[in-house]
């Protein structure tokens, strides 16, 4: 995965004079996890560069860059230091369009990772999609592979919206995969249904889905004919896939990193009672983290969804 969105970048800065490069070490040192590596000596310090330790300052200058006619792939080195840039995020670069009544768009991509499994210090593994889905006019991007994350990236850049693209950190060399060298888009909206099936839908994002893909598989030697969605986005929300699935199966679960309470999965059950409320069997179940700040790495695997958890609710659902 880091390959890929390394590649896209540097294939949309050859493709776009206007697209750059910002955050905290992203020039010299190619960023924390090398997603930027070798942009700056092929481009210059006039499109990647460094800035100081200000999450405001990235997201703010990023805005004003916008306005004027550049497209900025900001990076904020991990989710949870995002706070220190709220204010430019939800109260200036999500209400820009509707503000100047379609004047100004602000086409701005934010790269961060997030997400756990990897051991790092507080506040570096905090999911927090949830926070910027109540933001209107925020595009918010979660892939689960390679694939998706160089096409995904592409249409994000493309996009004159501003998009959060978040990225899952234990999947960044955790996975290989075929991805074309030629650039591509992958729409934003479009779930990727992992793997079809009969009795259970479930629906994940970002880190999680290779495990719920993996068990998947794996419960049909049980018998369980488990479906797997992708959603891809947050916003926009492919629910109609979901909704399609939901009426086939009759069972669903939902598995994702963050807090339980008000997590995106929420939203995701209440549409789903809105919309395919006659077609549900059972309650809708829901795999997540714990309503606590994410823990010390001793207890990390524990606190995140596992497969015990997940295999465990899935039994539940088709017992009842």
């Amino acid at each position: 995965m880091i390959q890929a969105i390394n590649e896209a970048m540097r294939q949309e800065m050859e493709r776009d004079e206007r697209v750059i490069v910002l955050g905290e070490d992203v020039g010299k040192n190619g960023g924390v996890f090398r997603a930027t590596d070798g942009l700056l000596e092929q481009f210059g310090d006039c499109r990647v560069f460094d800035t100081p330790l200000a999450e405001s300052g990235i997201i703010g200058t990023s805005i004003g860059l916008a306005v004027n006619g550049f497209r900025p792939i900001a990076e904020i080195q991990f989710l949870g230091f995002v706070y220190q840039a709220m204010d430019q995020l939800a109260a200036q670069a999500a209400r820009l369009r509707f503000r100047s009544a379609g004047r100004f768009t602000c086409p701005i991509v934010v790269r961060s990772p997030y997400g756990g499994g990897v051991r790092t210090p507080e506040l570096h593994s905090d999911a927090l999609e949830a926070l910027f889905a109540h933001s209107p006019g925020l595009k918010i991007v979660m892939p689960s592979n390679a694939f998706d994350a160089k096409g995904l990236l592409i249409t994000a850049i493309r996009d004159e919206d501003p998009v959060l693209f978040l990225e899952p950190m234990k999947l960044y060399r955790a996975l290989r995969m075929e991805v074309p060298n030629e650039p591509y888009e992958i729409p934003l909206g479009k779930a990727r249904i992992v793997k079809e099936g009969e009795d259970v839908t479930i629906i994940s994002w970002g880190a999680t889905v290779p495990l719920v893909a993996k068990l998947a598989e794996e419960m049909t030697t049980q018998g369980i004919d488990a479906e797997v969605i992708d959603l891809r986005s947050l916003q926009p929300l492919d629910i109609d896939a979901i909704v399609r699935s939901v009426e086939k199966t009759g069972r669903v679960m939902i598995v994702h990193e963050a807090v339980k309470t008000n997590g995106f999965g929420a939203e995701i059950a209440a549409l789903i009672s809105e919309r395919a409320l006659f077609s549900l069997s059972a309650p809708i179940v829901r795999v997540t983290g714990y309503d606590t700040p994410y823990p010390v790495p001793s207890v990390e695997d524990e606190w995140l969804p596992n497969a015990a958890r997940i295999v465990e609710g899935v039994q539940t659902l088709m017992r009842y």
